[in-house]
């Protein structure tokens, strides 16, 4: 079956070396770069020890320094799959998405047209640049040197001038014997339908050629010269060449570059690449004319993990950002996404460079904001949420954001993180908290009134909560009380927007080890300041050491319960966090309630031998009160109700005997 030279070259730019040689092989971290596409492990092909097979896989070849074996995608797969040629071909167009195309004859003929098309467009190259040294392209050369373009640099990216002529370009080339259907098909020759003269489609134009990743010039882009122009911009129309949406201007030089400085710049435009280029920035691209698609996101990932959209400051700017993220949230992965480094308005890179040099850009550059940065600067900016009507219809765009992201450990961490940021934006919405007394004995009584029902507890945790790490010990009351405080106090440090969230049961929930309160208090009064940073549970770490004057994590490691609990950890999952959070909460705070209850009644009992049968009665439904909240925080709604009439029974039944051995015992008036 004959291939046509465009169907390999399109399925091994889509297709990754490394991922398919990372099937076969164990990388070795030491020596691998993935971030420059530089891999190295022990060659399939021959036993050894050490990683002497290399692949780079921006270059999309391989070669083992051992055996010398060498080769792309396609050898790869045909070698270790032991099969022939075009199954190894039909294995790859499966895993890219690509149709193979079908046995005909005539495919050797359109290969030999795309081979013809390639020359015609170097002859166009040609005859461009050779124009812009003459008389007529004074004004173009005038233009490029006022945007800072001497002729080394426009000689550099073959930049070219169309004249103003209607058959310049097609009188040229056909005088060399080239037909005008070929240039037609070029996309640069406008042949009308009604039989007219062919007209040279680029007239009084600056020329950017435009070349694939092998170097081929495929298209063109032109600048109008004229104001009257009817557009400023204009790209070649596609071509069996030129797959605009498919295409990136400056790849094959970016490339390279881009292996080299680890990142990739995508600016608006060729003149913004240019001006990159020269300032020292050579890892640039630009789409062509149009918004970014995810064949060209493809094609970035495969220069840069994390390429930096490089946006005009204006409203326009901004709205394409705002585009690319919405293509963009379906194809992320693990380690692959978009930063975004917006200018000041006004400026584009071109403009920015010339007015504050290199080291400007390199600084914007430097402070590329998160993709989750602008889609929530996207849902919030300039909007006001104050009624639940609008706070729910936030909440609604954002689950509509997420529901787009494909890779479900990425749409965790987003919405953990926009869960963490939507508690920052609302929480200084809120009036300031009232101060509160702290817990006493007696909290359970003061809160309850004839015709209240009962009394308002804490929200009651899971059932699973009983047989958690956390849950009990051996040790005595201050003991575990101990180890759930350390934990409360770990989640929150880990999870600042956790702990933004629970901050009033937080506040409320009682500590009986001061270090740990202590502790607490710190953490409170750094959160408010913490949230909105970019890294909230690194600036929240940093404020509480300097409040304490000490690193608050050692402290709780050495609790053995806490560090060996996976739920704890900042790389817990957020669910687990917040259910290890609410849970330890509520059998902090119904346990400890119980033991201040019971304490305070045995000390009423023992401090007057003639206690009322009703103050009795009082103080054992009191008890039994703190008794229910702490079994339902042990045990779970479902087994709470037999449980607490158990204990409940058990403890009115111990106030009894101590009343009916203290009661008749009158004290001294």
């Amino acid at each position: 079956m004959s291939l046509p030279p465009g169907f390999l070259d399109e399925l091994r730019t889509r297709v990754s070396l490394a991922q398919v040689v990372g099937r076969k092989v164990t990388w070795d971290v030491r020596k691998t770069n993935a971030g420059k596409g530089d891999h190295w492990a022990p060659c399939p092909f021959h036993q050894e020890k050490s990683a002497s097979f290399h692949v780079d896989d921006r270059k999309g070849f391989y070669y083992c320094f051992g055996c010398h074996a060498k080769g792309d995608a396609i050898s790869f797969v045909k070698d270790t799959e032991n099969v022939s040629f075009i199954e190894a071909v039909e294995i790859l167009a499966r895993e890219a998405g690509m149709a193979m195309p079908e046995r005909d004859p005539r495919a050797q003929d359109r290969a030999d047209s795309r081979m013809k098309l390639v020359e015609v467009m170097e002859q166009a190259v040609q005859f461009y640049r050779l124009q812009l040294r003459t008389a007529r392209a004074q004004g173009a050369r005038d233009y490029l040197a006022r945007r800072g373009l001497q002729e080394a640099a426009q000689a550099r990216h073959e930049l070219g001038f169309a004249p103003d002529d209607r058959t310049a370009l097609t009188s040229a080339l056909t005088g060399k014997g080239i037909a005008v259907d070929l240039l037609a098909e070029a996309g640069l020759v406008i042949v009308p339908e009604d039989g007219g003269r062919p007209f040279d489609r680029f007239r009084g134009r600056i020329m950017f050629p435009i070349r694939d990743v092998r170097g081929r010039a495929i298209a063109f882009g032109g600048r109008a010269m004229s104001a009257e122009a009817r557009a400023k911009y204009l790209n070649s129309p596609e071509t069996p060449l030129f797959d605009k949406g498919r295409s990136l201007f400056n790849h094959q030089r970016a490339r390279e570059a881009a292996g080299k400085a680890g990142s990739l710049i995508v600016a608006e435009g060729y003149m913004d690449v240019i001006a990159l280029s020269e300032a020292g920035f050579e890892h640039a691209v630009a789409p062509l004319g149009t918004a970014i698609t995810p064949d060209q996101l493809a094609l970035m990932w495969r220069m840069a993990d994390e390429p930096i959209i490089a946006l005009d400051g204006d409203t326009a700017g901004l709205r394409a950002a705002m585009r690319v993220i919405d293509i963009a949230l379906p194809l992320v992965t693990a380690g692959k996404s978009l930063r975004f480094c917006v200018l000041p308005e006004g400026l584009d890179p071109d403009d920015l460079l010339r007015a504050q040099g290199a080291p400007a850009m390199q600084a914007l550059l430097d402070g590329a904001r998160p993709m989750v940065d602008l889609l929530w600067q996207r849902e919030t900016e300039g909007k006001v949420f104050d009624s639940p009507e609008r706070r729910a219809a936030l909440d609604k765009t954002l689950r509509s954001a997420l529901q787009r992201i494909a890779d479900p450990s990425i749409r965790a961490h987003y919405e953990a993180e926009l869960r963490d940021r939507r508690a920052v934006f609302f929480r200084r919405e809120r009036p300031p908290r009232p101060e509160r007394e702290p817990f006493a004995p007696g909290a359970f009584r003061r809160e309850w009134k004839p015709g209240m029902g009962r009394p308002v507890r804490q929200p009651m945790p899971t059932a699973g909560a009983k047989s958690s790490l956390l849950a009990r010990s051996d040790a005595g009351p201050e003991a575990e009380a101990r180890v759930r405080e350390a934990a409360i106090l770990c989640v929150c440090l880990n999870h600042p927007g956790l702990a933004a969230e629970y901050d009033d049961p937080l506040d409320r929930t009682p500590f009986l080890n001061p270090d740990l309160a202590a502790l607490r208090a710190a953490l409170l009064a750094a959160l408010s300041e913490c949230l909105d940073k970019p890294e909230p549970r690194t600036h929240l770490l940093a404020c509480v050491r300097t409040a304490l004057g000490e690193d608050p994590m050692p402290r709780l490691m050495a609790i053995g319960q806490v560090r060996l609990n996976p739920h704890l950890g900042p790389g817990a999952e957020p669910q687990h966090a917040r259910t290890a959070l609410a849970d330890t909460l509520a059998w902090q705070a119904a346990t400890v309630g119980m033991g201040a209850e019971l304490r305070e009644a045995l000390q009423a009992l023992a401090g007057r031998g003639d206690t009322a049968a009703g103050e009795a009665a009082d103080l054992t439904w009191r008890i039994g009160q703190a008794a229910e909240a702490r079994n339902k925080a042990a045990r779970g709604h479902s087994r709470a109700a037999e449980s607490a009439t158990v204990d409940e029974e058990s403890l009115s039944a111990h106030l009894q005997s101590f009343i009916d051995d203290q009661i008749w015992v009158k004290k001294k008036r």
